[in-house]
């Protein structure tokens, strides 16, 4: 074909990699999850790299567990749970063998697990490539982990209890993340939850949030907190501000399951300037931390009544509102994690519980590896066996940079 100057296009014919990437792509919608493995093989044989193995963290973050079969590792103490729990490339001797490669698998701001290259040789082009099948790899897995069973069964360590089967179909991603804002949550028991639930998203420059604790411990509780859930988010996306969002839970629950009540948190935070406003439904107040000191009761008002409780008549819940510096670090946890208590009889406690946080936030640690150090801690205080479940979430702020084209957008 000619061009208007009647030169003939000299479009650059694909490469190799190329080619393996748009099939792949082109592939990747009828991919079978059991697959995987084996086009990442091929890819990365086929461009004389070597072979990999791909690995998804475990359902608790406490292992890295191939797809296919074959041993795990550790998350913590090991080269590829470093690359996990950094989000970054590692590449170390392979007993002179040649390099093992580490590149992180994530999805957005969700961390999936880790790709594992066994090569003689890394070169610059060689790396971007795997740098893209990583990123492919994601996606890919992300879009068929709703589908297919077979991803949960392989990072399942334990039966999984009715309740909490129910309530984590409901669940958000762990993280969601934008350059100013991030929110990361974990809860426990991971395969025995009662009624703890959280939801977070983004839209239009706003982070909504919530954190719950439905009455009980049983499958009328997962219920509870699914309702609310459900309730929450269809009252958001048709527009309703706080007090309206949650006369919605009130009034549903009321119609649905009117012998049930969550206490929680309801928040919205403006990410452009920071400035938070929520409700507290009979809940522990949210802590903030600024700097490396928790800011004492910077965030303690008289709390509302439970969800499913809610006021009569025409009165509206009130909503409280405070401005975030820069930085500043909010945890929304259900009263599982102070009250957990040890084998001696000593509570987890607020002091231990906000210390950690920061000396995590001291030591640099991005906010979901602190809440997967954190969680762990509170689980190992009880011998791995919680009396009351544990939900744990942070949010961190930081307002836009002078100059940063990003800031002049909504995020």
């Amino acid at each position: 074909m000619a061009s208007a100057g009647g030169m003939a296009d000299a479009t650059p014919p694909l490469n190799l990699g190329e080619r393996l990437l748009e099939q792949f792509l082109t592939t990747g919608c009828t991919l079978d999850p059991r697959d995987v493995p084996d086009i990442a093989q091929r890819y990365t044989r086929e461009l004389g790299i070597g072979a990999s193995i791909v690995y998804l963290a475990d359902i608790q973050q406490h292992r890295l567990v191939p797809i296919g079969g074959g041993p795990s590792l550790p998350i913590d103490g090991t080269v590829g749970g470093w690359a996990f729990r950094t989000g970054s490339l590692r590449v170390v001797e392979d007993e002179g063998a040649g390099l093992l490669a580490w590149f992180p698998l994530t999805d957005g701001a969700v961390r999936l697990g880790v790709l594992c290259l066994r090569a003689e040789r890394l070169d610059h082009d060689g790396l971007r490539r795997c740098r893209l099948l990583a990123a492919l790899l994601a996606m890919v897995i992300t879009s068929k982990r709703d589908t297919s069973d077979s991803y949960a069964l392989g990072t399942r360590a334990d039966t999984m209890s009715l309740p909490a089967e129910m309530l984590r179909a409901f669940l958000p991603p762990r993280t969601v993340r934008t350059r100013r804002v991030v929110s990361t949550a974990v809860l426990e028991p991971a395969y025995d939850l009662g009624g703890d639930a959280f939801d977070h998203s983004l839209a239009d420059g706003v982070l909504h949030a919530a954190v719950l604790d439905a009455m009980g411990h049983d499958l009328a509780s997962g219920l509870t907190a699914a309702v609310t859930l459900a309730a929450g988010r269809n009252a958001r996306r048709n527009g309703a501000d706080l007090p309206a969002l949650a006369t919605v839970i009130d009034e549903c629950l009321q119609s649905w399951l009117p012998d049930r009540f969550a206490t929680g948190i309801l928040l919205r935070l403006d990410v452009t300037d920071g400035t938070l406003h929520w409700i507290n439904c009979g809940h522990p107040p949210p802590l903030l931390i600024r700097g490396q000191h928790v800011v004492a009761d910077a965030l303690e008002r008289t709390a509302e009544p439970p969800l499913g409780l809610g006021l009569l008549g025409e009165a509206q819940r009130a909503v409280r509102t405070f401005r975030l510096s820069p930085g500043d670090r909010l945890l929304l946890y259900t009263d599982g994690v102070t009250e957990a208590r040890g084998t001696d009889g000593e509570l987890f406690g607020l002091e231990r519980f906000t210390d950690f946080v920061i000396r995590a936030t001291a030591a640099g640690e991005d906010a979901p590896e602190a809440l997967r150090r954190l969680i762990h801690a509170v689980l190992a205080h009880q011998d791995d066996k919680l009396s009351d479940d544990v939900t744990i979430m942070m949010i961190e702020w930081q307002p836009a940079v002078p100059g940063d084209p990003a800031g002049t957008r909504r995020t």
